[in-house]
């Protein structure tokens, strides 16, 4: 099993990012798949999550209206779409199989003037 982000960054308030997450080992159709974020001295945030089947998506309060997570499975690749990016957003942010506790390796978001 093999989940690798990409699409981080450093962007000015008010802009838009795509992150993307690379699943290998199993397919993406039969699983749960999540987003978290993390900041320094604090523990994991989950940010987006939608489960096996068709969405409904979950969505930190914060991010309702400006994130959208999605997936592709016939690519094998899920994505978080992040729009109107504020400061509070910096953090880095994992890609998690909540199945037998799978994490990408982490990519960084910064959202800095």
């Amino acid at each position: 099993v093999s989940l690798v982000e990409s699409g981080g960054g450093t962007v000015p308030p008010g802009s838009s990012l795509t992150l993307s997450c690379l699943i290998s080992g199993f397919s993406l159709s039969s699983y749960a798949m999540r987003w978290y974020r993390q900041v320094p001295g604090k523990g994991r945030e989950l940010v987006a999550g939608f489960g096996s089947i068709a969405p409904p998506t979950t969505y930190l309060d914060a991010v309702k209206g400006r994130f959208t997570m999605s997936r592709d499975n016939n690519t094998n690749m899920i994505y978080l779409q992040m729009n109107d990016l504020k400061p509070d957003d910096t953090a880095v942010y994992y890609c998690n199989r909540p199945t037998g506790n799978y994490w990408g390796q982490g990519i960084q978001v910064t959202v800095a003037s």
